[in-house]
C-alpha cells in the first residue's frame, strides 16, 4: 500500500500534465458545444460527431505539444491514429449520452437544445476521465527511464526512425544513448 507522501509526490507530478489536459480540454469542449449547438440542425447526434471529428485534430496538436511534450514522441501515423480512435470511444460514450437524451428521454432539438447539451456534457465528463486516462497510457508513452528508447522504437518502424531523426539538445542522454548504436563499428 503506498503511503500519504507517496501517494502526495505522485499527486503533485501528475498536477501539470492534468491542468494543461484540462485547460484544452475546456476550451475544445466550449469549441465542441457551440459547433454541436450550430449544427443542431442536421440532426444532435450528427452535429456531436461533426463537433468531435473537428475538435480531436485541434486537441491532438494542443495535447501533443503543450500537455504530453515531454513525453517520447514515436511516429506520428501511430500516435494520431490511437488518438483519433480513443477520441472515438469517448465520442460514442458522449453521442450516447445525447443519443439518450434525445431517444431515450425523448428531448427535442427544437425545444430541449439546453437539456440536450446538458446530457451531452455529461457524456463530456465521462469521455474525458477515460481520455485522460488512455491517452496517458496508450498514446503519449512516458519517457524511459532506464535508457533503453529501443523498447519504444520496436513498436514500429517508423516510430524508430522518428527516435533516431529526433531533434534533442547536444549532449542530451537521448543522443548519447542512441550514438552507440548508430555507430558501425
Amino acid at each position: 500500500m503506498p503511503s500519504a507522501s507517496m501517494l502526495t509526490e505522485r499527486l503533485r507530478q501528475l498536477a501539470p500534465e492534468a491542468v494543461a489536459f484540462g485547460i484544452i480540454g475546456a476550451g475544445n469542449t466550449l469549441l465542441y458545444l457551440a459547433i454541436t449547438y450550430v449544427a443542431m440542425g442536421i440532426g444532435p447526434v450528427k452535429a456531436s460527431v461533426l463537433a468531435t471529428v473537428i475538435t480531436t485534430t485541434l486537441a491532438y496538436v494542443a495535447n501533443r505539444y503543450w500537455t504530453y511534450r515531454h513525453h517520447t514522441r514515436t511516429a506520428l501515423r501511430r500516435e494520431y491514429t490511437m488518438f483519433f480512435g480513443f477520441n472515438l470511444i469517448g465520442m460514442v460514450i458522449q453521442s450516447g449520452m445525447t443519443a439518450l437524451g434525445k431517444y431515450g428521454l425523448h428531448l427535442s432539438e427544437h425545444d430541449d437544445k439546453l437539456k440536450l447539451l446538458g446530457m451531452t456534457t455529461i457524456g463530456i465528463v465521462i469521455g474525458t476521465i477515460f481520455r485522460f486516462w488512455a491517452y496517458r497510457t496508450f498514446v503519449f508513452l512516458k519517457p524511459p527511464v532506464d535508457g533503453h528508447e529501443g523498447a519504444i522504437t520496436d513498436m514500429d518502424a517508423t516510430a524508430g526512425f522518428a527516435e533516431l531523426s529526433a531533434i534533442d539538445e547536444p549532449g542530451s542522454a537521448a543522443n548519447l544513448d542512441l550514438r552507440p548504436e548508430l555507430d558501425p563499428r
